[in-house]
């Protein structure tokens, strides 16, 4: 990776950490979309969805889209596919909420995702040495704190709540 001299020189696009993580990232995605789609015929976005259904029994559709950073009307969409393939139940709650759960066959196949991305998991940590997990971990938090603030300045800057 280039360094800046002083701080003087422009990095190109490839060289910059946010162009380099959104790389690394997609290309995380891109082997787990075609990984889950072949073993349990779902999307990554079904997986997501799925995942956080499983982690937390008190979700509505809103707060799901929320939590897997798609708008509403994505994640209906895929709520419905999954409610169709009888993955998903949506149980009428106050006003127009509906609670979201996973069925017994749900269960069955979130079993089987949460297996794949755990052994997933440890292929990509298991290149690295136990130092390099401890620098990778504390260097994301980091990074992940930094982003969040930036974030909520650039909201305050616009007005945007």
């Amino acid at each position: 990776m280039a360094q800046r001299d002083g701080g003087g020189d422009l990095l190109p696009i490839s060289e910059l950490l946010s162009y380099r993580l959104s790389r690394t990232s997609s290309a995380l995605s891109r082997s787990a979309a075609l990984r889950y789609r072949r073993e349990f015929d779902v999307s990554l976005g079904e997986w997501r969805a799925i995942a956080l259904i499983a982690a937390d029994a008190t979700l509505t559709l809103n707060r799901l889209a929320r939590r897997a950073g798609l708008d509403k009307a994505q994640m209906s969409r895929v709520v419905t596919k999954l409610a169709e393939r009888g993955l998903v139940d949506r149980t009428p709650g106050s006003g127009r909420t509906s609670q979201l759960s996973l069925t017994s066959e749900g269960q069955k196949v979130y079993r089987g995702l949460i297996g794949a991305a755990n052994e997933r998991d440890a292929t990509f940590l298991g290149l690295l040495s136990r130092h390099e997990r401890e620098v990778l971990d504390r260097a994301l938090g980091k990074l992940a704190d930094l982003a969040l603030e930036l974030e909520r300045q650039e909201r305050d800057a616009l007005g945007d709540d």
